[in-house]
């Protein structure tokens, strides 16, 4: 089965339902992806449209995130087909079909951006894919000190969060950022300098664990303070850092805290690869959302 040959009778794809979303994250959790607890509902307030089912008649069987980011910009995720179903080109179908139905959502010349398990880098790329490094995924014991310097979201101006965010990662967020900030668990960590936000970090309660994402800084001193302040309150607690692999600094900050290479996956655009700064980026918002 190609990409141009039709689902076997009986097979559809269209939106999913709650339900449907619950059912992916409950695979998700089985690959060991360990999403946020919250993560998958900012979303789907932020893109009621992201999801997308495989069905055999009335059952799940497959599905997959498109999140439009911004207009130029989208992010594929959460591809999984049930692995009874897997082998059989409907996986193929579906990934086609979302990669498409998510450019018809965005401006002509636009972006997409995933990150893709190893395995299926050959396949992304045949998809038009082409790789811009590897984010690398480090965890182990969140072990921190509270920094007087480093403020939480209340002092914070969310035009600065806003404006870092948009320079290091290409697109400005501020819908999903606002809701990623402030949901419950979340804690947020920031470093100004001149009133200008010079590092900014968050972490959240993940199924296991928690997770950081965004980390960003101008430099490592500064990503290991904003890191060191999150982590003082929930010393002990499983943690996970996703690093882009050409941040030699912030690979060497992941190590030097004792944390253990966990998972990895190549980053990914189709189209004009985003004006991003990947030197200042400390841990990757989401591998599932971009």
């Amino acid at each position: 089965m190609t990409e141009q040959q039709p689902l076997p009778p009986g097979y559809s794809l269209g939106a999913m339902t709650d339900a449907d979303v619950e059912t992916l994250i409950s695979w998700a959790r089985a690959e060991g992806w360990n999403p946020g607890v919250s993560d998958v509902g900012i979303i789907r307030a932020v893109d009621p449209d992201a999801f997308i089912a495989l069905r055999d008649g009335d059952e799940l069987i497959g599905g997959g995130a498109i999140l439009r980011v911004a207009p130029t910009l989208g992010f594929m995720g959460l591809f999984i087909v049930r692995p009874d179903r897997r082998s059989q080109g409907l996986g193929r179908v579906l990934w086609h079909h979302r990669r498409d139905l998510l450019l018809s959502r965005l401006e002509p010349g636009a972006s997409i951006g995933m990150d893709g398990v190893y395995a299926m880098a050959d396949f992304y790329a045949r998809g038009g894919f082409r790789t811009a490094y590897r984010d690398i995924r480090y965890e182990g014991p969140a072990a921190g000190t509270v920094d007087p310097d480093v403020v939480g979201l209340d002092s914070l101006d969310r035009e600065e969060i806003y404006r870092l965010d948009a320079e290091l990662l290409g697109a400005d967020r501020r819908q999903i950022l606002e809701r990623w900030i402030t949901a419950p668990g979340v804690r947020v960590a920031g470093l100004l300098s001149e009133g200008r936000l010079v590092a900014f970090g968050v972490v959240r309660p993940a199924h296991v664990g928690y997770r950081f994402g965004p980390v960003l800084a101008d430099d490592v001193d500064l990503a290991r303070r904003v890191l060191s302040h999150l982590m003082a309150p929930i010393a002990g607690e499983q943690v996970q850092l996703d690093v882009p692999e050409v941040n030699v600094p912030g690979i060497t900050l992941a190590l030097g805290h004792g944390w253990q290479e966990a998972f990895g996956c190549a980053r990914m655009y189709h189209g004009p690869a985003p004006d991003i700064d990947p030197l200042r980026v400390f841990g990757v918002t989401s591998f599932e959302f971009g």
